[in-house]
Parts: C-alpha cells; structure tokens; sequence
C-alpha cells in the first residue's frame, strides 16, 4: 500500500506525529507499531504500571551489557510495547526539565529553534492542565495530553513534604513554573484518576477512524526501503509474513531511543564498522547513529512500616485492595489512581549550582529492582537519580537479525563525577528519611541500615543502582559542520532525503527531569518542520 507519510513506533512521538501529519484530512499517513493496541483495562489503571514494568507484557524488558560501574550487572531497560510506548507503562509525571536545559541545546549543540522560547510554545499545545486559566504564560489548557493533580494522593507524601520541611528544603506547588527548585507534589498525565497516555491522548476514537490514517498494531518493522538515497518506505513482518509499505513524502523513525538507531543500522544506516561486523551492507557511513547514549541512573533506599493501605503484600493489605477496586470502579479515586511517585523533588547538591542537578522520587511503596523483587508486607522508598550525567554509552547490534534486541550499554558512572554526584543525594535522601516525621511510622531501613559511611553507601550503590527509565541521545540532533550529529535541527537525517528522526533519541543532551513530557513536545514540533518541508 502506498502512503504519504510513514511513520514508525507508535509510542508517545508517533501517536503525536500521527494525529498531527494527519490533521489536514488530505495527507495519508501510516503508523506502525510493534506491540498491540492499548485496550487492555490496566492500560486505563494508573496502578497497572506494576503489572507492565518486571514482565514482559506490553514491555520490551531489554538488559543492558553488563556494566563494570555497576560491579559487573546487567541494568533493566522496561520499555512500553503497545499502542502509546512507554506512556502507557510510565509513572505519568509531567515535567519538563529545566528552561535553561533547551537554551543549552541551542547554544552549546547547534540546534538552532530548540531554545526553550522556541520549545514553549509546542509544549503548551499539547497540554491540557486542569489548573490553568486562558492566559497562564507557562502552562497549556486545551491540549489533547491531560494534565492534573493526583486525585487521591497518599497521606504518607505529607510526611515527606514535612521531613524536608526539616532541612529547610523549600516547597514548589509547580515544578514546571517559574522554578524548578524546592519539594512538593507531582503532577500527572491522568484525566478523572484514569492514565491517559499518548495514545488515549491523540488518536482517540475520532482520530483513529479517520480515512486518511491507517494504524498497524502487532506490525514489525524490519528495515526501511530506499530508491537511492531517498527513504520510500518499510519492509514489515505482520502476521508472519512480510510486506513492504510504500511512502511517497517520506518516513519517519520515532521508535525511541534504543530501536531508532537499531532500525538505522539494519537499513544500512549507521558507523560502517558497526555494520559490516554483522554482514550488512553500507549505504550511509554514520559515526554519530548510536552514540551519545545518556540516561538518569538512579539509587533506591527502602524502608518496611505497618501500614496496610500502602501498596504491598499482606492479607490486611490484600483486604484494603479489593475495597480500592470497587472504589475506583464506582469514583475513579483511591489506590488503584497512585502512580507510585506521587511526591519528590529537584534539589542543588550545593548552593553554588546554577540550578537543581539531582532529582528525588518519593515512592508510596516497596518497588525494589524494577519490582522484580517482592518483598512481604508494606514499606516505602526514595529515589535519587543524578540529572545531567557525564557518562556516554552507545546502542549497538547483537547481530543482523532485525528480531534481535538492540545491544544496550549505557556505560553507567565511567565519568566518576556521577558516582561522587549520586553519593551526596543518597546521603541527603538519608538525612530527609531520618527525619523526626518518618519515625513516627517505626521504620526499619531495607540494604543500607547500619552503614555509616561513604565506602558502604559506594558498594550500595554500585550493586543496586539503575536507570530510571530516561534514557535519550543516540540519533542526536546538532548543527551542519557536526560529525556526530545524525540529524540537523529539523530532525532530517544527515546525507539522506525523505527521512527524519523525532523522538527522544535525538535530544543532544539530557534534560534535568523526566523525559515523556520533551519527547511528546519534539513529536509535536517535528510534525511542523515535516510539514514545511
């Protein structure tokens, strides 16, 4: 079948893209997505999540290559495989980083029009914030991606807010206002205590049905097809056979930060000793495709208490569940709309930091190793994770089947500035733990009881650290006379035509918070230089 337009991955940038190159009601566009649609009742429950991250169940689950900073383990990169991507897994935080992370990308990397004057705008109208009047300056109102207060938050995140009132930690009613800094409540990607991601968010019902967009689920791309040096559509595996899908405008490649620069290298696209390794052939020799992999590595403390209506494993605990069933069935309230990280903060390490360098998540539960470790009974946890990373890794082959996870090597701490980074948010996380509010609750600390210095928290670190699920760079966007660079500041892929790439991987450097809020915003700046073009 031919298209206009063909775009690859349907996570949170190709549900944008799709919506948007399709808007016109002439243009003819095809999304493909690997995994099925997002139909499934958990993918409306916020709790679900628990369900979708430890398994391989509308998730990818790749491993990473074993990580010598991480005293030689195999890191866990959960990755949405459905209608939505990722969206439809995450913890739905909506932040967006900090304003002068995009100034960055302009001025230190080239990509011109990616300022966060320039960036604004684009997240504005995607937003749809419950709190907003018609003239907020920051925030967008009539946006397909709702945006909201957690409905039934925990009262347990008022013990953290009070613990960091302690330390004289400031709070902020609005990480994504006029500062970044401080302690409060997360907002999140929910409508009515229910997720609402990219997918729910722009190709609802209407969009879906429309005679110019046609969306393949459980549809493999294998490799793009091109006449010359010019990208004329995908080879895709459906059903057990393969067909090919023709594009007369071009493609575009959103299938996120590990399987863009995949895709790239199967197609013959990518560094040529890269490719001919695994046989394949070089049609564009590009050193930058899978490099510059950067990702927030994060560190846990675990905490058991006796509270029964945290999430857990009890009999109380199960008791307490089933009533939350009925009461988010009936009111959409309770439990079952947590999205686990209801509350955290972006904090200085040292009051001589231009701006927040370490991110906490205040956590409402046991979630020990990507909660593929289960623990009786009831607890909670903080995370802490180091924002703007000096480490870089790469995505690479595992060999020229296109069915073959990517190879995935983040090269956590091998810049020691991370390490020595993570070591002081751990110890100021202890310190908000230790606090007068928590020991109300009679904690007992999980792995780092007892230890009492800077060597033991290290070995803690080193054995249980992880991502928290942010990973971006590999396809990254930077200016004409930049080798590295794999697409220019209008996400076209250098030295090829009809090909763009607009997702997360093409973000040059990391932004200080989570990453689905500026992945949903590039999509929607990228369907308007596509457009123009």
């Amino acid at each position: 079948m031919d298209y206009d337009y063909i775009v690859i991955g349907g996570g949170s940038a190709g549900c944008v893209l799709a919506r948007r190159l399709s808007d016109d009601g002439v243009t003819k566009v095809c999304l493909i997505e690997a995994g099925p649609k997002d139909d499934h009742i958990l993918c409306r429950v916020p709790l679900g999540a628990a369900a979708f991250m430890p398994v391989k169940w509308r998730n990818w689950g790749f491993d990473t290559e074993p990580q010598p900073g991480l005293s030689g383990r195999r890191g866990y990169q959960p990755r949405g495989r459905m209608l939505g991507g990722s969206s439809g897994i995450n913890a739905m935080i909506y932040t967006r980083g900090h304003a002068s992370d995009y100034d960055d990308w302009a001025r230190l990397h080239g990509a011109d029009g990616w300022s966060f004057s320039d960036v604004l705008p684009y997240f504005k109208r995607a937003e749809a914030n419950a709190r907003v009047g018609a003239d907020d300056p920051l925030h967008g109102g009539e946006g397909p991606l709702q945006v909201s207060d957690l409905v039934s938050p925990h009262p347990i995140n008022e013990t953290f807010l009070s613990a960091c009132d302690t330390l004289q930690l400031p709070r902020n009613s609005d990480f994504n206002g006029p500062s970044q800094d401080g302690v409060g409540y997360y907002q999140v990607t929910q409508k009515n205590g229910e997720r609402w991601s990219a997918a729910r968010a722009y190709l609802p019902p209407d969009v879906r049905n429309r005679h110019n967009l046609h969306v393949e689920t459980d549809t493999r791309v294998l490799r793009i097809l091109f006449t010359g040096r010019r990208a004329a559509g995908v080879a895709c595996r459906q059903k057990g056979r393969e067909i090919a899908l023709r594009a007369r405008a071009g493609v575009v490649l959103a299938a996120g930060t590990f399987q863009s620069p995949q895709l790239l290298m199967l197609s013959g696209i990518g560094p040529g000793e890269e490719l001919a390794r695994h046989g394949l052939p070089v049609l564009h020799d590009l050193l930058g495709v899978g490099q510059n992999l950067q990702d927030h590595v994060d560190f846990i403390l675990l905490y058991k208490t006796d509270d029964p209506t945290l999430p857990g494993v009890s009999l109380r605990g199960a008791a307490h569940l089933l009533r939350e069933i009925g009461r988010w069935r009936r009111e959409r309230r309770g439990m079952l709309t947590t999205n686990f990280a209801e509350s955290g903060a972006f904090l200085r390490s040292d009051p001589s930091q231009p701006r927040p360098d370490l991110q906490m998540h205040f956590v409402n539960a046991l979630v020990d190793d990507h909660a593929r470790k289960t623990h009786l009974g009831h607890g909670y946890s903080l995370h802490t994770c180091v924002l703007r990373p000096k480490s870089r890794g790469s995505v690479g082959l595992k060999g020229a089947d296109p069915l073959l996870p990517p190879k995935i090597d983040p090269q956590f701490f091998s810049h020691p500035d991370d390490i020595d980074l993570l070591l002081k948010g751990v110890k100021l996380a202890r310190r908000i733990m230790d606090a007068a509010p928590f020991q109300a609750l009679n904690p007992r600390e999980m792995y780092t009881a007892g230890i009492a210095d800077d060597a033991g928290l290290l070995e803690q670190i080193r054995r249980r650290a992880d991502t928290i699920y942010h990973p971006v760079g590999t396809c990254r966007m930077g200016a004409a006379d930049d080798v590295q660079a794999v697409v220019d500041p209008q996400l076209r892929l250098r030295g090829m035509e009809g090909l763009w790439v607009a997702d997360a991987s093409v973000m040059p450097s990391l932004i200080g918070g989570n990453t689905n809020a500026p992945t949903i915003m590039i999509a929607e700046k990228a369907a308007d230089l596509i457009r123009a073009a």
